[in-house]
């Protein structure tokens, strides 16, 4: 693992004057609720390790970060909410009085050093974040990040802080009129990024999930538009359950360059969650790797089209740790980094790894399209999602100036 600065092969990279950086330690990795909670740190190491093994972290810089302060936490949270998290550790607040901001329910339960964690998080985002706008990198990567559920007094579906909240406000204060698009693809809605920025011009949210009546946290519909002056920058594509990749990624480019270009951002700050993937035992979609290959590469592209490549990227949900998220978060390293990954896992990691596994896990990078044929009620699902996006298109879109 390099250091920045040092002069390194960039026979791999497409950019030649382009750097991109991990924002990672291994203390980033505690940030976990234990036992059998479906929220396990673990996929963290994996993806890591499969990096390393495929060689694609070789020449390129890993940082480490510092926590969040109070008063960067307090951007976005409640002062209150943040002292009831750091008394988790000690004597504080009874049970009763916890549950009433989210914590210690069986999404949140409190683990040791949650406040210490959790802010770290949010601290390695915001070192992220800043690393970008200033020019020192022009992608960075926090993939302990992307905890999009957590509100200003209350935590969510496994989040405790909002790290790309606390980044957005933070990049606000310190570079007064900058315009940041959130793009978030997570199977659940990226609902407290939304209502942090709801009628705030400045800041762009974009979330494909799968719908909320199905699914937590039971928003992001298209009429969640937003309000007073952010009229319009509240962007929702609500997905049908089954959805797979062919009408994903139809749906994904109907919508969200168009939603980007009319709002030309400074900077993009993506939620990389691939808990829509079909073999994700918590959603209902049906994707593959070939989506979330997909994804990343359009949203560099649009990055560099339309704000000089600043693109911060975080990971977010994704219950199948073993097979879906090493390989779908190390095919966005691999997009931020302008590496090639190869066809096949390598050897050693799954000799290592598989034994461990309670599954088997795949060779190949990408899945193969005869292991996961369409649903029953593939065409109908298109023709949903694709009614979907016009309504997007001509209801929310025109209202970005």
């Amino acid at each position: 693992m390099k250091i920045i600065g040092e002069e390194r092969d960039r026979s791999r990279r497409g950019d030649p004057g382009e750097e991109a950086v991990l924002v990672h330690d291994r203390t980033l990795e505690s940030y976990g609720f234990g036992g059998d909670h479906p929220f396990n740190p673990l996929r963290i190491r994996l993806t890591f390790e499969l990096c390393e093994a495929l060689g694609l972290t070789d020449s390129y810089a890993m940082v480490g970060a510092e926590p969040a302060t109070d008063d960067d936490l307090t951007t976005v949270h409640s002062l209150t909410y943040v002292r009831r998290v750091q008394q988790c550790n000690s004597n504080g607040p009874n049970r009763d009085d916890l549950l009433s901001y989210g914590i210690g329910t069986a999404d949140n339960p409190i683990f040791p050093g949650m406040h210490r964690a959790s802010s770290h998080v949010v601290g390695a985002v915001l070192k992220a974040s800043r690393m970008v706008m200033s020019g020192e990198v022009n992608h960075a990567l926090c993939i302990s990040g992307g905890l999009h559920h957590a509100m200003r007094s209350r935590a969510a579906g496994f989040c405790v802080y909002n790290d790309a909240g606390v980044a957005i406000a933070r990049l606000k204060e310190e570079h007064p009129g900058i315009k940041i698009a959130y793009v978030d693809t997570d199977a659940h809605h990226g609902d407290g990024v939304q209502w942090m920025f709801y009628d705030d011009p400045q800041v762009l949210t974009i979330s494909m999930h799968e719908t909320g009546r199905f699914l937590f946290p039971g928003t992001g519909e298209v009429g969640e538009k937003g309000r007073g002056d952010g009229l319009g920058y509240s962007v929702n594509v609500p997905l049908e359950p089954f959805t797979s990749d062919d009408t994903w990624i139809e749906t994904f480019e109907a919508v969200v360059p168009e939603a980007l270009r009319a709002f030309g951002p400074d900077i993009i700050i993506s939620q990389n969650g691939c808990d829509g993937h079909v073999l994700d035992p918590l959603t209902h979609l049906s994707a593959t790797m070939r989506l979330y290959r997909h994804i990343p590469r359009r949203i560099h592209d649009l990055a560099h089209e339309l704000c000089k490549g600043r693109w911060v990227a975080t990971g977010g949900g994704g219950y199948d740790i073993w097979r879906v998220v090493p390989r779908a978060w190390t095919t966005l390293w691999a997009v931020m980094s302008h590496q090639t990954v190869p066809e096949h896992l390598p050897q050693g990691w799954l000799l290592e790894r598989g034994m461990q596994s309670p599954v088997t896990l795949p060779e190949m990078m990408l899945d193969l399209a005869k292991d996961f044929p369409p649903a029953a009620r593939a065409r109908e699902i298109a023709a949903q999602n694709r009614k979907t996006a016009t309504e997007v298109l001509e209801k929310v879109v025109p209202l970005i100036l």
